[in-house]
């Protein structure tokens, strides 16, 4: 070991200041340098535990239940095997979620509820990383170790230092000299302070009463922990049927893993008291499970919302995304539907006065969640993506939209996209002022066909006022009190025009 005063330690100061002339400025990032190393004495949890402290890990662990909710929270039901002294304790309860919320905190005996109580809790997440144990040794003696050349040979040295203060950057007091901006290539501490844990972990003041062997539970609700579902729908070359396959992503930013756990999802517009602040954002790993080995999930009403259950355990580490089986619907029919929808300004052209404007039209897929179609669950709210097959047997992708929660024997539509083929032009051809407040309105709407089939184009106007429909030219339904829909058959390569006339009072 050098002293201060030495002649090491005035090589050491030599050397920073060389340092500090080639490289100004660069000191105070020494934490974040990679590769810095950070060396502490090695112990046992139990050499840092206070007299009557007992700890739980995963070892302990009997049985382990997710509740993810698609709301970026999970209840986790964490229940162990304990050894417990009688009389007052410390637990520490370790390996839980590093997102979990204190105030959700829900710990008791499964065997003897009445006789092991909580006096106290602290959840302690000041984590064991090198920037927070230098911070730790302000005030305190540190050795700092670098690496040096003479005589074409690599040497290593070592010298105490007192860190004064580590406000962004350290500042030392080496003998009788302050040094900033020390370039160590590690610094070795001689134990891990009391107040620094390497994972997440709640404290607890028990009281026990009763037996020594425990099977105890503990529930909270943790953050960043989410899920949805995601479809992909297989449309069949004569648009009639389809295949639809639905999967559940579980994302895991927990900042702990759950192995072997009991997955339960619940879809549904949960109520939650809006939080301040924030946890950071962790990368996420993508991980899928094989379709074939994934058991579908086992679904039933809960409350307000709806609980889907995996048949089998689990397990979901973190920083993960997860991807398992929800549900297979074979040979489902659907519709092809064209939609037209028309616009309140009622189709006058300000850019070419006279000319008919042209709407998109836009191409739907619509099937009903039926058991008989091999569906019938409640489809949690997701992404539907849709391939169909070309001409060789290939399969292209078509389209995506988003569906809501939907209940079983509802109907299902997925906006593809709008038509390269089929074109909607509009344009108003009278307008007439009838008496006071009233007038006539006739509307035209040409729809031509290029594609090698006959479609069906669903037309929907809107109509202000009071109004009446004194002709048409095509089926129309009043789809609400300001609203007319219309069904136009197109032949292949051919064209169709809708026409209407109505009166309205305002």
């Amino acid at each position: 070991m050098k002293i201060p005063g030495s002649k090491a330690t005035t090589r050491w100061l030599w050397m920073i200041s060389t340092a500090l002339m080639l490289t100004a400025g660069a000191a105070i990032l020494y934490c974040a340098a990679p590769g810095r190393k950070v060396f502490a004495s090695q112990e046992k949890e139990s050499g840092r535990a206070s007299a009557g402290e007992q700890s739980t890990s995963l070892n302990d662990q009997t049985d382990l239940n997710v509740t993810v909710y698609n709301s970026n929270i999970a209840l986790v039901r964490d229940v162990r095997q304990l050894l417990l002294p009688s009389g007052s304790f410390r637990l520490k309860f370790m390996d839980i979620a590093a997102t979990v919320n204190p105030a959700t905190v829900h710990f008791r005996s499964l065997n003897d509820p009445e006789k092991l109580g909580v006096i106290e809790q602290n959840y302690e997440y000041d984590l064991l990383e090198p920037a927070k144990l230098l911070h730790k040794y302000v005030g305190r003696e540190v050795t700092l170790v670098r690496s040096y050349q003479e005589n074409n040979s690599t040497k290593r040295e070592e010298i105490k230092a007192t860190l004064l203060s580590d406000n962004n950057g350290p500042v030392w007091k080496i003998g009788n000299d302050i040094v900033t901006g020390m370039f160590a290539e590690s610094y070795r501490f001689p134990e891990v302070p009391a107040n620094l844990y390497e994972r997440p972990t709640l404290l607890m003041s028990l009281e026990n009463s009763g037996a020594k062997k425990q099977l105890i539970e503990a529930s909270y609700l943790a953050s960043n922990l989410s899920w949805n579902a995601d479809y992909v729908l297989t449309v069949a070359r004569d648009d009639k049927n389809a295949d639809l396959d639905g999967w559940v992503t579980v994302v895991n930013n927990s900042g702990t893993a759950f192995h072997n756990a009991r997955l339960q999802l619940v879809a549904g517009e949960l109520n939650r008291v809006q939080q301040t602040g924030g946890l950071r954002d962790m990368a996420v790993n993508r991980a899928m499970e094989a379709k074939a080995a994934a058991p579908q999930f086992q679904q039933e009403s809960f409350s307000e919302y709806h609980l889907y259950s995996l048949g089998r355990k689990t397990s979901v580490e973190d920083k993960e995304t997860k991807q398992i089986s929800l549900l297979e619907g074979s040979g489902v029919p659907v519709e092809k539907i064209f939609v037209v929808n028309g616009q309140n300004y009622y189709y006058h052209n300000a850019q070419n006065p006279g000319a008919p404007l042209k709407d998109p039209v836009m191409v739907y897929y619509k099937f009903k969640n039926e058991e008989k179609s091999g569906l019938g669950i409640p489809l949690p709210a997701g992404n539907v993506r849709v391939y169909q097959k070309d001409s060789k047997g290939g399969i292209l992708f078509a389209g995506e939209d988003r569906i809501d929660h939907t209940p079983k024997d509802e109907d299902v539509n997925i906006h593809i996209g709008n038509a390269f083929d089929v074109v909607a032009e509009h344009k108003q051809t009278d307008y007439k002022s009838i008496a006071s407040h009233v007038w006539e309105m006739e509307f035209e709407i040409t729809l031509r066909n290029h594609k090698d089939t006959p479609i069906i184009v669903q037309v929907n106007e809107p109509i202000g006022g009071d109004w009446e429909m004194l002709y048409s030219s095509h089926k129309y339904t009043k789809t609400a009190a300001f609203a007319a829909q219309f069904t136009v058959p197109v032949a292949k390569d051919g064209k169709s025009v809708l026409k209407y006339r109505i009166r309205a009072k305002w």
